[in-house]
C-alpha cells in the first residue's frame, strides 16, 4: 500500500481546496478586481509558483469550489444504499455533500455582508466561463456516479446524462434561491424542496 503517495495526494487536494477558499474569501471581501494571485498565495502561505501549479487564474481557483462540491456529492452518491430510490439517494448525497464542502469555520452561518459579496462575485462576467467549465465537469462527475448506480453507460445512455444535467440545473436553482433568501435561508430546506419536486415529476403549481 502506497501510504506516502496517498498522503501526497491528500496534501495536494487540501492545498487546492485552501487556495480556492482563499480566492473566494478575498474576492468577496475586496472585490474580484482587487485580488491578486500573490494575495491568494500569501493567504495560504504558499508561493505564487505553487498557486500556478494548481490554477492558471484566480477565476479558475474560485470556480474550483463548485467542482470540489460536485466531487463530494458524487462520492456520497456512490455510498448510498443500492436499493434506495434514485431521487432519495441524490437528495441525501446533496445534503451531505453541501454540508461537507460548505462547512467552513468562518462562515457556518453566513451574514448579509458575506452573501452580498458572493452575489457580486458570481455575477462577475470574468468568472462566467470558469463557472460554465466547472458545471460541465460536475455534470460529467454526476453522470459517472449515476451510471455506476444504475448499471448504465455514462457516455452512451441517455438516462445518466439527463439525470446529471437535471441535478446540475437543480443545484443552480438552489444556490440562486439561497443567495437571495438572506442569512436566514436554509440550504437543506431548499435542497429537499427542489429534489422533492423533481422526485414527484415536477408537478405544475396550483
Amino acid at each position: 500500500m502506497d501510504t506516502d503517495g496517498g498522503l501526497r495526494e491528500r496534501k495536494k487536494r487540501e492545498t487546492r481546496i485552501a487556495l480556492s477558499w482563499a480566492a473566494i474569501r478575498l474576492a468577496v471581501e475586496r472585490g474580484l478586481d482587487n485580488v491578486r494571485i500573490e494575495d491568494i498565495a500569501a493567504e495560504v502561505g504558499v508561493s505564487t509558483r505553487t498557486f500556478s501549479n494548481y490554477f492558471a487564474t484566480k477565476g479558475e481557483a474560485i470556480a474550483a469550489r463548485h467542482f470540489e462540491r460536485a466531487r463530494s456529492i458524487a462520492a456520497q452518491l456512490r455510498q448510498r444504499p443500492a436499493g434506495e430510490p434514485i431521487w432519495t439517494a441524490v437528495t441525501e448525497a446533496a445534503l451531505a455533500g453541501f454540508a461537507l464542502s460548505e462547512g467552513t469555520p468562518e462562515k457556518l452561518v453566513p451574514d448579509e455582508q458575506w452573501l452580498s459579496g458572493i452575489r457580486l462575485m458570481v455575477a462577475e462576467p470574468a468568472l462566467q466561463s470558469e463557472f460554465a467549465k466547472a458545471a460541465a465537469a460536475a455534470e460529467t462527475e454526476f453522470a459517472e456516479a449515476i451510471a455506476e448506480r444504475t448499471g448504465t453507460d455514462a457516455t452512451k445512455d441517455i438516462y445518466p446524462q439527463l439525470l446529471a444535467a437535471t441535478v446540475v440545473a437543480a443545484f443552480n436553482v438552489v444556490i440562486q434561491q439561497w443567495l437571495h433568501a438572506g442569512p436566514t435561508g436554509s440550504m437543506a430546506d431548499l435542497l429537499r424542496d427542489v429534489f422533492g419536486r423533481l422526485a414527484a415529476g415536477l408537478p405544475a403549481p396550483h
